[in-house]
């Protein structure tokens, strides 16, 4: 038997505690005929009926009914050829004229022969009571049909009542099934099922219950939520002096942060039912169903009260309205609405907390984010490096680790992953380990999985000679300015065997987590980005198509430089570049005009091609300067295809750059 628990709250008009009430019975239960449509609709019924009938009347209209003649009459047309076909049955023949017989016995119309007479086709006679033996000889002899089949079918009453009413009452039954079927479901909006709400419930007694355990390497937006997991266990310790939770949290942050977990742990450490659905899962093309599933989802989480709402990808249905549709109001816009009156309509008390979830807040309507809606905004940020030891640590709990593998070195080498991602490289290392045959997970399992995953699988390419010299020279190339240039990060590893789309790749990392990015060093990734081209110059003194993606890299960070972040004397400080998505890492674009004038936009090309020049000779010159070791490095390359960070060292005898010195203060005064 299932134990339900009532919360309690205090009023803050009584100063009594008030219960977070469980609503057990379905809305609008107990009223009398809710489940029949209202009497004007009978009306309407008859109206179908009717309408039925006449139609039924002109496309099917019911058959001739035939004129009752005398046999002589009969006879006369016989001998003139007028008759076309017969068939008896019994004494009575049924048959048909050539050319209709004026008969005055026949109707009201006036014809030929006077007022009561009628044109006649079809007919029927009796047969005398006397034997007329040279009937049939007189009929055939005149060209008369006897047929055995009847001529027409006789339509009785039940095939007029089909024909007549029965589309009619199909429709009629099939309104009252659709009426209980949505009066059953809270009002026209569950038609169909169209208006019930996609929502998945978890309940944390039921299946596998997600804690703060879970959770790691946010700690900064679990610390934020915190406060509602007390508030929902014990909400007397808040509502005793008057304050209540907050009804809207909205979690903001790139894909794969977590977000979704954290809400999920937020119900889990409650033990509260959690109901989970998309944005996109409330907006159909029917008008109105997004704004009934709205409100079953909300019907639902009152009736489970204390209980979560977790609304994924928000920005799906709360963008900005007034943007969407001309003319009138769209069905994003109505969905938004409910939303907005949803979230008004029930109090803090209700126990009832909304969490969302969204990567793009600045498309937002201002009226959810006001207070008294979403009044929080929890940022979930990308983990450091102890946030993403944290995270390895949560998902090898159940992956054996041999032990050179250390989860600290792992995680520096992976700088800008998400949960999501770390989560992916270990399920990536456990199955390489897996296919090796390994009984444990490995350091070098880890690396695999993570060239893989950053570079593109291997590829089984098989190039000539010359050509694995050039890839050599320039993936080199990479590697001797990477430990030449002053403040560039130091290479980890570099390979020519194709992977992806390269045909070799040079992998760097940093140290240690950045978060600001001085000009040396930007100008340090230019002129390594640049170094595959730079020794191919320098070694063949021709150009190949090998530095495509090189010069698209070198190229956007030259123009960030110039645009985004000032670093150009002659534009100076000056944001020329459009707005940019910090989670997703998009630009909206201009969206028209450009908000600078061509002389502008022509001293940007000029500085961008400048930061580029610039870099292009550095890196030749140093290159030059280093031509010994770049050749021994592409000879090593050449003979073993992977070299690692102590190979490269040992190969060409360098020693990585010392970081740039860090800017001194002014002294004060």
């Amino acid at each position: 038997m299932e134990k339900k628990t009532q919360h309690t709250g205090r009023s803050r008009e009584s100063g009594r505690f008030q219960p977070f009430l469980r609503k057990n019975s379905p809305s609008g239960g107990g009223q009398p005929g809710k489940n029949l449509p209202p009497s004007r609709i009978w009306l309407w019924f008859l109206a179908v009926l009717a309408v039925n009938y006449l139609v039924a009347s002109l496309l099917a209209p019911a058959p001739k009914e035939p004129v009752n003649i005398p046999y002589t009459l009969f006879r006369e047309e016989t001998a003139k050829g007028n008759v076309h076909a017969i068939y008896n049955r019994g004494e009575i023949v049924w048959g048909d004229f050539r050319n209709p017989v004026t008969y005055p016995g026949a109707g009201t119309e006036t014809g030929p022969s006077g007022s009561g007479a009628k044109a006649v086709t079809l007919f029927t006679t009796t047969l005398p009571a006397f034997v007329d033996s040279g009937l049939e000889a007189f009929l055939l002899s005149h060209g008369v049909e006897i047929s055995a089949k009847p001529m027409h079918e006789e339509r009785n009453a039940w095939e007029t009542l089909l024909y007549g009413f029965g589309p009619g009452l199909l429709f009629i039954l099939f309104y009252f099934w659709l009426f209980r079927r949505s009066a059953s479901q809270g009002g026209m909006g569950g038609l169909m099922g169209l208006g019930k709400s996609k929502a998945r419930r978890y309940d944390q007694e039921g299946e596998e219950k997600v804690t703060f355990n879970d959770v790691a390497g946010i700690d900064e937006a679990e610390n934020e939520l915190v406060e509602i997991v007390d508030f929902l266990k014990d909400p007397e310790k808040y509502t005793r002096l008057g304050g209540t939770a907050p009804k809207g949290i909205l979690l903001v942050g790139a894909p794969g942060t977590g977000k979704t977990l954290l809400a999920k742990a937020v119900a889990g450490e409650a033990g509260v039912p959690f109901f989970s659905m998309s944005a996109a899962e409330f907006v159909e093309m029917i008008v109105g169903v997004g704004a009934a599933r709205v409100r079953d989802l909300f019907s639902q989480a009152r009736e489970n009260a204390p209980a979560i709402i977790f609304i994924d990808e928000l920005d799906a249905i709360g963008r900005a309205r007034g943007q969407v549709s001309i003319g009138g109001s769209s069905e994003q816009e109505q969905t938004l609405n409910q939303i907005l009156t949803e979230m008004d309509g029930f109090s803090s008390r209700t126990g009832v907390i909304v969490l969302a979830a969204t990567n793009q807040p600045d498309v937002l309507d201002k009226a959810l984010l006001r207070p008294g809606r979403f009044d929080r905004r929890v940022v979930v940020n990308l983990p450091d490096r102890p946030g993403r030891e944290a995270i390895l640590k949560v998902h090898t709990r159940n992956v054996p680790l041999s032990g050179e593998t250390s989860l600290d070195e792992i995680a520096a080498t992976t700088q800008g992953f998400s949960g999501a991602d770390l989560k992916n490289l270990v399920n990536e290392a456990a199955l390489l380990a897996a296919r090796r045959g390994q009984d444990s997970v490995t350091a070098k399992d880890f690396l695999d999985a993570l060239e893989k995953i950053v570079l593109g699988p291997e590829r089984p390419l098989l190039l000539s000679t010359e050509d694995r010299e050039r890839v050599a020279y320039h993936e080199g190339g990479h590697a001797i300015l990477g430990l030449t240039v002053p403040g560039a990060d130091p290479v980890h590893r570099v390979t020519i065997m194709p992977r992806g789309q390269a045909l070799g790749v040079t992998y760097q990392r940093p140290v240690s987590d950045r978060y600001s990015y001085p000009e040396a060093y930007l100008r340090a990734r230019i002129i390594g980005i640049l170094g595959g081209r730079a020794a191919e110059e320098v070694v063949y003194g021709t150009k190949t198509t090998g530095a495509e993606s090189d010069i698209e890299q070198a190229t956007g960070l030259a123009w960030r430089m110039v645009t985004r972040w000032g670093m150009s004397e002659r534009l100076g400080m000056v944001q020329l570049a459009p707005r940019e998505n910090p989670y997703l890492g998009t630009q909206a674009g201009f969206g028209g005009t450009k908000p600078f004038s061509e002389e502008t936009g022509k001293i940007i090309d000029e500085e961008v091609l400048r930061i580029i020049r610039e870099s292009l000779d550095e890196a030749k010159r140093l290159l030059t300067v280093h031509r010994r070791e770049l050749d021994a490095l592409a000879a090593a390359l050449v003979s073993r295809e992977t070299l690692d960070e102590k190979d490269i060292l040992s190969v060409t005898g360098l020693t990585p750059p010392p970081a740039p010195p860090a800017a001194k203060l002014p002294a004060e005064g």
